[in-house]
């Protein structure tokens, strides 16, 4: 049966989302896009309407305003609204969603816009209301967080008694010839990087320093890679919905030449997002940055290489001690010959269709606020090898120490 999906965003991950939901007729019979700049909505149309038989509209609207938000849903009447834009805007669509008693899904857990600190509980405070309302929202469905807790899910289910460790690793091996540029949208990449680093031991959070713990470790497809120890959101929900965890951490991957380059941003401060005044305007030096860095909706035909994103997993089973690794292997090249965008866009967008595809088809249709590890794993990862995203699994993988 078709239904009808509401996608605010126009952005990268947004234009893999609506390609993907264009594939998926069957499921997506009709798709609105909407953003802050209509041509851009526009455009993404124009160049899908011809391929697909998912009908496709277009609407501006600006996603911090509740009111508008809400006028437009009870308008096209969406059975879903996907939130592709900002996180910072993540609360503001979750309140107009429950207005309208519409589910909800994103693909990264909200952020507030004056500081660098992104964790769950703003989004969690909603979960009464959206039970009494009977809509369920879906948080973190990219990759990771996302399809890492899906990962997690599944390793639960079929092959632990329980999992006592988790590491995830998120390697990039791509290159785009640039000596610098950032794969997802400047803003929030950098303050991800910049940010002191953490991991969860004995169900406490460990802060370390900025890129203070280094590993080596020899990625399939792509080879050895130095990856540092950063923060990442769905350390926070699967500490509490992983049976058994004693720690959990999250490590990605960094070039010399990008650290280099962020040193130094760093130094003469434009990686910071306190205002400055200049020439008689305030301006932000991380937005201005932004401005002169490449567009990462460019870096898509000139990416080549491969990412490798997944988790290790020690447990027991049957009272023997067991390690699972779990990971998807994505091309670049490929992703941009199929959706015009690179695998960083694509690894995320994709598992936004398909959650988005599991509240529509009730397989992931509860009352409540959810993370993806709190749902059934199993047609999520069968629609994974079906959309793009196949994985594979080792049961006796390298360990990170």
């Amino acid at each position: 049966m078709a239904h009808r999906a509401l996608i605010i965003g126009a952005g990268g991950v947004a234009s893999v989302v609506i390609a993907k939901c264009c594939q998926n007729s069957e499921v997506f019979g009709e798709i609105m896009i909407a953003s802050r700049t209509k041509s851009k909505c526009d455009a993404i149309k124009e160049r899908l309407q011809p391929t697909t038989k998912t009908v496709i509209s277009t609407a501006a609207v600006d996603a911090d305003n509740v009111p508008e938000l809400v006028a437009l849903i009870k308008e096209y009447k969406p059975e879903i609204v996907v939130n592709v834009a900002l996180p910072y805007q993540d609360l503001h669509i979750m309140d107009a969603c429950l207005e309208c008693k519409v589910d909800y899904l994103d693909t990264a857990n909200y952020e507030p816009e004056d500081t660098a600190k992104f964790e769950y509980s703003w989004q969690w405070a909603y979960r009464e209301r959206f039970e009494k309302a009977g809509i369920t929202a879906v948080l973190g469905c990219g990759f990771d967080p996302g399809v890492t807790g899906v990962f997690s899910a599944y390793a639960q289910k079929h092959e632990f008694d329980e999992i006592n460790y988790i590491d995830i690793l998120d390697c990039n091996g791509g290159d785009h010839g640039y000596p610098f540029a950032t794969n997802f949208n400047p803003e929030i990449n950098i303050r991800e990087v910049s940010a002191k680093g953490s991991y969860i031991e004995d169900g406490k959070w460990v802060e370390t320093e900025p890129m203070e713990i280094k590993r080596v470790y020899n990625f399939k497809g792509v080879g050895e890679k130095d990856m540092y120890l950063l923060h990442h959101e769905e350390l926070e929900s699967l500490a509490l919905n992983i049976k058994g965890i004693k720690r959990i951490r999250f490590f990605m991957t960094f070039g010399q030449s990008y650290l280099t380059h962020l040193k130094c941003l760093e130094n003469v401060g434009m990686t910071s997002i306190e205002p400055i005044m200049y020439e008689g305007r305030e301006i932000v030096p991380l937005q201005f940055l932004k401005a002169v860095l490449p567009d990462p909706a460019s870096l898509g035909p000139r990416t080549k290489g491969k990412t490798n994103i997944g988790c290790i997993f020690q447990g027991k089973k049957d009272g023997k001690p067991k390690n699972y690794y779990l990971y998807n292997i994505c091309d670049h090249q490929e992703c941009y010959k199929e959706v015009g965008s690179q695998a960083i866009s694509y690894t995320t967008g994709v598992p936004a269709m398909i959650g988005a595809a599991m509240v529509l088809t009730g397989k992931w249709k509860k009352p409540g606020v959810f993370n993806v590890e709190e749902f059934d794993p199993d047609p999520f990862m069968e629609n994974l090898n079906k959309w793009g995203l196949p994985w594979e699994e080792e049961h006796d993988p390298v360990l990170v120490d």
